[in-house]
């Protein structure tokens, strides 16, 4: 799947300390592992350590993790304990989301209270809005650019979008509330627009651009000349727009994060490697999106890898999308179904390919296959009198 989370962690302090600070010859051993040197100790604010410890805080997690919160005169430890306690946060977990997330207690109360409010616009109930803090705790305490994230979050509830799919945008693509809301109107329109150009229907425009949205809303941080750039290279490769609408569904948009000349070269190594005609790569491609996406360098590796297993590259030009997994994966897979005495090299590829689920399903198959004896109900029985 497709989504990754920015952290913001800063260096260990302990870490910077010691390569300005050489700790005394005789100190003890045990003082190497300590978290932080007398100076520092000296300079964390008291009050702010002792209301954590009021809250079963470990308080030597944040001190590896971001121990700067430590040293601020002005926190916030109480009232954003108080916050989560509110909503149903437990002692447990209002310790765990402080030491995972320690720049929450220097967050302005005010700031963390409109934002309870704004997740709370699309979260069933508390209990949600709790677990939700728990598994995304730097999400929630992202309090900057509120009134963007505000007018966003009614754009994508009159847009169709359902409250579960925007609280998803909230917790894992928070980057697109950063975008002023008019910003991401217009890369709606251009999408809009892109589908209805290449052949898309007014009745089906919502469905396709929801879809779409909910699969990739980063699409949303793509500017509106790359949209176009791509679209007008892929009909100059000979793509029709029927073929482009296929593919920007299959690869949910990601095509717009490519530039042109590393689709180009994507392409001119498929057609040698496979060493077919322009016409027969397009095929390929339709069938296997990832021979655009993927760069020369991964596209080379996994064939290599697919060669030295025995697999010959008819095979691969029959079943492309096996070049969608990584050689660990082909490797491992390969050596359970040899396990089996199934030599994938004399088979067809389809018992290799699909996801982990798949996969599994059809090596039980063959499994019970193998075990299964070889019995004919009709065949006379052959009894020694």
């Amino acid at each position: 799947m497709l989504w990754k989370l920015l952290m913001r962690s800063q260096p260990c302090r302990l870490c910077s300390c010691r390569k300005m600070l050489s700790a005394p010859k005789h100190r003890p051993l045990l003082a190497c592992f300590t978290y932080t040197t007398d100076n520092q100790s000296n300079k964390e604010n008291k009050r702010t350590i002792e209301k954590l410890y009021k809250f079963s805080v470990d308080v030597r997690k944040i001190r590896r993790l971001k121990g700067w919160v430590l040293l601020e005169d002005e926190t916030y430890v109480e009232e954003i304990a108080n916050i989560l306690q509110q909503l149903g946060a437990d002692e447990t977990a209002v310790a765990s989301i402080l030491e995972r997330c320690p720049e929450a207690i220097v967050c302005s109360p005010t700031a963390v209270s409109v934002q309870r409010e704004l997740w709370q616009s699309v979260c069933k109930n508390e209990d949600e809005l709790v677990k939700l803090i728990e598994q995304f705790p730097e999400s929630f305490f992202t309090v900057k650019d509120q009134e963007n994230r505000k007018q966003n979050v009614q754009f994508f509830q009159e847009l169709g979008l359902k409250n579960v799919v925007i609280s998803r945008f909230l917790t894992t693509a928070s980057s697109i509330f950063h975008n002023p809301v008019e910003k991401n109107k217009q890369m709606i329109r251009i999408l809009q627009e892109s589908y209805l150009n290449l052949g898309g229907t007014e009745a089906n425009v919502k469905v396709w651009l929801l879809k779409l949205l909910s699969q990739n809303p980063f699409i949303l941080l793509n500017s509106s000349a790359a949209v176009k750039e791509i679209l007008e290279f892929l009909q100059e490769q000979g793509f029709t727009n029927f073929e482009i609408l296929q593919l920007l569904s299959k690869l949910k948009g990601f095509l717009f994060q490519l530039d042109p000349t590393s689709i180009q070269n994507s392409i001119s190594f498929s057609k040698n490697a496979f060493k077919c005609t322009l016409h027969d790569l397009k095929q390929l491609v339709l069938k296997c999106p990832a021979l655009l996406y993927y760069p020369v360098a991964v596209l080379e590796e996994r064939i290599q890898v697919l060669l030295k297993e025995g697999i010959s590259i008819a095979q691969v030009r029959e079943m492309p999308m096996v070049l969608e997994l990584t050689p660990q994966i082909v490797q491992y897979r390969i050596r359970k179904l040899n396990s089996l005495g199934y030599r994938i090299k004399d088979g067809h590829l389809a018992n290799l390919n699909g996801t982990k689920k798949e996969f599994e399903a059809n090596f039980g198959k063959i499994q019970a296959k193998k075990k299964r004896p070889l019995f004919n109900p009709v065949a006379p029985l052959n009894i020694d009198e």
